[in-house]
């Protein structure tokens, strides 16, 4: 039996994915030119930093149940065997004449660590690649940009809060524009309310509120920090500071629906600002429903995610099909989201087998909703409670049957709350996840 550990946090959602460069060689310049290099960099690392860090996975219970067939994982890229780092040096670039990217180091002795740091990245050894990428900054004299990139990504992967916390104090005084410091700000606030709640420690929680402040008093139109700032206050139990900020965001945000609704369950249950919600997302169901996750409360939730080529899915198949059967008319939701990238083969599948209940295809483990839900092996399935709390996570064909009949009965007895959606079709033009 296979496990694989699923990040997770209370937050929202997954690791930093690359992000492009400015191109370019590393040849003599003016020192003007140099610095609209450096500030070129800079904007594309906090855009991505800002975008990977609003979607952090989700972090909850992992089990694995007994009847565990097998699990299937992404391929790991192809090679004879896994090249050494001196190996990696050999093929690259030695340096600013062999086209050194204007965010990555230039120190020799940093170029090499940095070398040495991506190779572990490709052999999967995580843990050695965050320590080189952080140790290829320090030697570059704490400016590699693309050194804290990676190394912020890797530590969301890992779980690793505590470094991302660090990280991202050493990206604050790389910013130069008040928009890019309020940034910088929100990525040490998000990644101290994460280590405050999981270690319950307060002083963490009260430093990650102060830095929502001093990013939306540097950039007013940060919207999304105010969302955020209303869970750590949430978490603090200040209550109604925390709704006036999911009221203000409400007011003033245009381009983060997927969290509109959650803000509006917040502002109506606060409890459930310190809960481990399921992260929010949108999707188009085959049916042409437009669906999101607070749209199903009232309704325990099981959502399992699977692809027409994995073994293990298919056999697992019989047993979801069951659940869907049994509780159908029940308060109870399957949502099954393949992570198949030929639309017109899981079409095909899903007609031939008979899953009527819900289906969403998100196109691949790097798909929106598996990257919010920390998906890296499947069949894996996550049962969340009529509130829109994760219960718990499996990986594999998992017995979840019980669990899932316990979270029905507590559904059937509780009383609905006034702003309690229902499933429903959204507007069409509120965006949804695509493949």
């Amino acid at each position: 039996m296979l496990q694989e550990g699923l990040k997770a946090t209370n937050l929202h959602e997954s690791p930093v994915d690359a992000v492009s460069s400015p191109a370019g060689q590393m040849g003599e310049s003016s020192m003007n030119d140099a610095h609209i290099r450096k500030c070129c960099g800079l904007s594309f690392l906090l855009a991505a930093l800002f975008a990977g860090m609003c979607a952090l996975p989700l972090a909850a219970p992992s089990q694995s149940g007994s009847g565990v067939v097998d699990v299937v994982k992404p391929d790991t890229p192809k090679q004879e065997a896994p090249a050494t780092p001196q190996q990696v040096r050999a093929a690259g670039s030695d340096g600013a004449a062999n086209g050194t990217k204007p965010t990555e180091p230039t120190d020799p002795k940093a170029r090499k660590t940095f070398e040495d740091a991506i190779a572990w990245e490709k052999q999967r050894d995580y843990n050695a690649a965050l320590a080189d990428f952080r140790k290829a900054n320090k030697q570059d004299g704490g400016h590699c940009w693309e050194c804290l990139r990676r190394a912020y990504a890797l530590s969301i992967k890992l779980n690793a809060y505590k470094d991302s916390v660090d990280i991202a104090r050493d990206i604050i005084p790389t910013a130069q524009s008040d928009k890019e410091k309020a940034q910088t700000h929100f990525l040490l606030a998000m990644a101290l309310q994460v280590e405050g709640g999981k270690e319950k420690k307060q002083p963490l929680l009260n430093e990650s509120s102060s830095e929502f402040k001093t990013s939306l008093d540097l950039d007013p139109k940060l919207s999304r920090a105010r969302f955020h700032w209303g869970v750590t206050l949430a978490q603090l139990n200040q209550d109604d500071a925390a709704r006036a900020q999911f009221t203000a965001f409400l007011d003033q945000d245009r381009s983060n629906p997927s969290l509109h609704e959650r803000a509006e369950r917040f502002i109506d249950r606060i409890e459930l600002a310190r809960a481990t919600m399921a992260p929010p997302f949108m999707a188009t169901t085959l049916d042409g429903r437009e669906i999101s996750m607070d749209s199903l409360a009232g309704k325990v939730v099981l959502i399992d995610f699977w692809a027409t080529w994995c073994g293990p899915c298919r056999e697992a198949l019989p047993r979801i099909k069951k659940i869907a059967q049994k509780f159908d008319g029940q308060p109870l939701v399957v949502l099954s989201i393949s992570l198949d990238s030929d639309e017109a083969k899981w079409k095909d599948f899903v007609e031939k087998n008979g899953m009527t209940w819900l289906q969403v295809r998100d196109g691949g483990f790097n798909g929106k909703v598996a990257t919010k839900f920390g998906v890296n092996a499947i069949p894996a399935t996550f049962s969340i409670d009529a509130e829109g709390v994760l219960e718990d996570q499996h990986v594999g064909d998992a017995d979840i049957e019980g669990k899932l009949k316990k979270l029905v009965a507590r559904a059937a007895e509780a009383p609905m709350h006034a702003s309690t959606p229902t499933l429903q079709t959204r507007d069409r033009d509120t965006p949804a996840v695509q493949p």
